[in-house]
C-alpha cells in the first residue's frame, strides 16, 4: 500500500540531513528537469535582467555598491529565523 503524503513526509524527516538533502534533491530531479531550468533562466536573463542592465545603462546614478549589497545580504541571511 502506497504512503500518503503525510506518512511520506513523516518518515522522510526521521531520516538523517544529509540523506534528506539528497532525497530531496533527487525527488525535485524527477519533476524539474535541467530543460525547464534552462528555459527559466533563459527568460530570466532576456526580461528581468536585460530590463534591469538597460535601466543601469540609462541611469548609472541607480547603481548599488557591491560592499551596500554586501552588507544588506549579510543583515537579511543574519535576521532569518
Amino acid at each position: 500500500m502506497p504512503l500518503s503524503e503525510a506518512e511520506f513526509f513523516e518518515a522522510g524527516m526521521s531520516l538523517p540531513p544529509e540523506v534528506r538533502k539528497h532525497v530531496a534533491l533527487r525527488l525535485l530531479e524527477s519533476v524539474d528537469s535541467d530543460e525547464t531550468f534552462d528555459h527559466a533562466s533563459e527568460f530570466w536573463l532576456r526580461t528581468e535582467a536585460a530590463a534591469a542592465f538597460d535601466a543601469l545603462k540609462s541611469d548609472p546614478s541607480r547603481a548599488v555598491p557591491s560592499g551596500d549589497v554586501r552588507e544588506r545580504l549579510e543583515s537579511k541571511w543574519a535576521a532569518r529565523p
